[in-house]
């Protein structure tokens, strides 16, 4: 019966028993088995009084229903019991729920289910394995009332099996037919063997081979019962019984185990109604040490081949721990791996490596996606638009000074420093390719050496620029001696010496560090692991980016302090105001791009975002300066050459008195509005010169 039950994958049973030896010894041996083997939870254990109240049976009911996950009822009861229980659960409207396993008290009987079919379908029931001895067959029928008198019951047989009387001294009460003694067994009764004539058959047999045995060892030779055999030992005599062998009246073997008993054979049968509604007991299978079941011959309800379930929990799905209720093994709840988590048993979950993420059934682990910003992606195409348009009009910029390089306004200009910052502009359009570009070791490499270099050469030339024309108008103001390192050569000094300091920070940087690239898992790493990714990037901090552009900050900030030390310088002289606007508005979008790129650490957005507003405000810079410095001489270059011509050159006294004039004036005129300094600026400057009033300076290699 556990056997079937475990076949059945039922893990959840309750045990039914009659009151008694028979039924309360067979529930104890199942559940002492169902302990042994494990897999197997009873959820309850009834049993039937010998003498029922009204109602019993219905309490019996509804207590087997209280664990109504436990269909499958494991029954030891006597045959009246059965038929009372299945017409109690059919007054309670439970046909069909509850899943029957009889004992052999059961077997293939039917009385226990004439009238309650239903309530009996699909009902399993066992029945020790028998066969019909022929030759008992023909000994019972040739048996009459003349050759059998040495059986005192025998007559009483006689008158219960042709239902008539024996004389005045019959048993059978009542106007019956008189017996004649003629009637023949199987011919005027219906008859049947008994199904445990065979075992009856084989004990007597048994007994006849151990006494057998245990004269020809105690009275070997010796006629009838010897004195060692007047009073037998039963414990001798019961060995003796477990060690005989022999071919049984069914021919199969008689032999015991140490414990005394036979070898368990069993036919399986179960309760079905064919489609013809004809219900019947079938044979499903048979057990002899070893069950054989037939799953595929079995029906439930009527045509149904499925097997019903009788368990505490539902198995657990994929992803799943089980989570057992103490002191109920079979019962537990299911808890999902959550996170990244993964089932690495039947009872746990455990965390995955950090470079790998559960898989969709939650059952293992596989490694998380690595992505990187890709050129097709909104976030690099914005960027790169915008560099593409700066480093056409760059070079546009750098082949018309080319092409115009003698011409004044070019020259006017500082044609080394313009190409310098040029350069520089051109590098911070350029850098966006390698801040997109697949991160190696290559690529690091150059974001390293290009990240603040763009910004270096553009604010190196410009500060120099800034120091230079304020040097002169300082100097200016106190005597007619031209400043020190006021020459082109002197300026690209200057100007390739602040460069040096960040060239020879990034090679610092690289002693120290050597570029590589790493896998950032915890940028992306979101609460929904499907979604995570590692993030391919180059192995740069946000510590080392500032410390990078820190250098070039520097300069920047420095620049703006100059620009606006040389605001009040006439423009007539100088670019200071352009640069002025240049540095005013390059930290405007400086100090915007701070908050957006570190505000974003912790968005999963972030290698987008950081990416973008870096190369974006590094374009904006270089337009900035690109716009402000440089397209007003383009313009004129290219439409306006009639102003691009030679005009007398001035020599560093006029400036200096021009100078001199700016600060006084700048003194005098303190509630003045600006364009009134400017006119009497220039009508003094045309006083001290003798000559018209100019146009457009053009400054020679002494003038500024």
């Amino acid at each position: 019966m556990m056997d079937i039950v475990t076949a059945m994958e039922w893990n959840y049973v309750s045990t039914l028993a009659s009151e008694g030896n028979y039924g309360e010894s067979g529930v104890e041996a199942f559940i002492q088995i169902s302990r042994e083997t494990g897999g197997v939870c009873i959820a309850q254990s009834l049993k039937i009084p010998r003498e029922p109240r009204p109602g019993e049976f219905d309490k019996i009911i509804r207590r087997l229903l209280e664990t109504s996950n436990a269909r499958a009822i494991i029954m030891f009861a006597n045959e009246d019991d059965i038929r009372r229980v299945l017409d109690a659960a059919k007054r309670n409207n439970q046909t069909g729920h509850f899943l029957w396993v009889g004992s052999d008290s059961w077997g293939s009987k039917i009385s226990p289910v004439i009238g309650q079919e239903r309530v009996a379908e699909g009902a399993i029931t066992i029945l020790p394995k028998r066969a019909s001895v022929d030759a008992f067959d023909r000994y019972f029928r040739s048996r009459s009332l003349s050759n059998n008198r040495r059986n005192v019951w025998f007559a009483e047989f006689w008158e219960e099996n042709f239902n008539c009387k024996l004389g005045m001294h019959g048993k059978r009460p009542g106007s019956l037919k008189k017996c004649t003694g003629l009637e023949k067994i199987g011919r005027d009764s219906s008859y049947e063997q008994e199904g445990k004539v065979q075992f009856v058959m084989d004990a007597v047999y048994a007994m006849a081979h151990a006494l057998h045995r245990m004269h020809r060892e105690l009275c070997y030779g010796y006629p009838g019962l010897c004195p060692r055999m007047a009073n037998i030992d039963g414990k001798e005599l019961l060995s003796h019984i477990r060690a005989v062998r022999f071919n049984g009246s069914a021919g199969t073997p008689v032999v015991f185990n140490e414990n005394g008993d036979a070898p368990g054979r069993y036919d399986i049968f179960q309760y079905q109604i064919t489609n013809r509604s004809t219900a019947e007991y079938r044979v499903i299978g048979s057990w002899t040490n070893k069950l054989h079941l037939k799953v595929e011959a079995m029906r439930w309800k009527t045509g149904d081949t499925s097997l019903p379930a009788s368990v505490c929990s539902i198995p657990c799905r994929a992803g799943e721990r089980k989570k057992v209720v103490k002191g109920v093994p079979c019962c537990w709840h299911c808890e999902r791996c959550e996170g990244y988590h993964y089932q690495a048993s039947e009872f746990t979950c455990e965390l995955c490596p950090y470079e790998m993420r559960p898989d969709a059934n939650r059952t293992g682990c596989i490694p998380i996606p690595i992505i990187k910003l890709e050129w097709h992606s909104p976030w690099a195409v914005f960027p790169v638009f915008i560099s593409m348009l700066g480093i056409i009009t760059t070079s546009f910029v750098i082949v018309t000074f080319v092409r115009y390089n003698d011409t004044p306004i070019v020259r006017a200009s500082g044609r080394e420093m313009s190409y310098v910052l040029l350069t520089g502009i051109f590098l911070c359009y350029a850098i966006t390719f390698l801040m997109i570009a697949t991160p190696d070791v290559g690529v690091c490499s150059l974001r390293r050496i290009f990240l603040g270099l763009g910004m270096c050469f553009s604010y190196a030339a410009l500060l120099t620029k800034t120091n230079r024309i304020h040097r002169i108008f300082e100097q200016g103001k106190k005597s007619v001696t031209a400043p020190r390192f006021i020459s082109p050569a002197s300026q690209l000094v200057i100007t390739f010496s602040l460069i040096s300091v960040q060239l020879l920070g990034v090679f610092v940087w690289f002693a120290v560090d050597p570029p590589h690239t790493v896998v950032d898992y915890g940028e992306q790493r979101t609460q929904d692991p499907m979604a995570a990714r590692g993030v391919l990037k180059c192995d740069i901090s946000d510590l080392s980016l500032i410390c990078s552009l820190g250098y070039s900050i520097l300069l920047m900030v420095t620049c703006t302090v100059y620009a606006i030390k040389t605001r009040g310088v006439p423009e007539t002289f100088n670019e200071a105001k352009p640069i002025g606007f240049t540095m005013y508005t390059t930290c405007i979008i400086w100090l915007a791009f701070i908050p957006i790129f570190f505000g974003t650490s912790q968005s999963a957005e972030r290698m987008y975002i950081q990416t973008t507003t870096l190369t974006v405000s590094l374009s904006l810079s270089a337009s900035v300066s690109l716009g402000m410095l440089y397209m007003p001489k383009v313009y004129i270059i290219l439409f306006h050459p009639e102003q691009n011509v030679p005009k007398r050159k001035r020599s560093f006294k006029a400036i200096v008195t021009a100078a001199t004039m700016s600060g006084k004036l700048t003194q005098k005129g303190g509630d003045r509005p600006n364009g009134e300094v400017k006119t009497e600026l220039c009508e003094s400057m045309e006083t001290n010169t003798s000559s018209t009033k100019t146009t457009y300076v053009s400054y020679s290699n002494h003038a500024i």
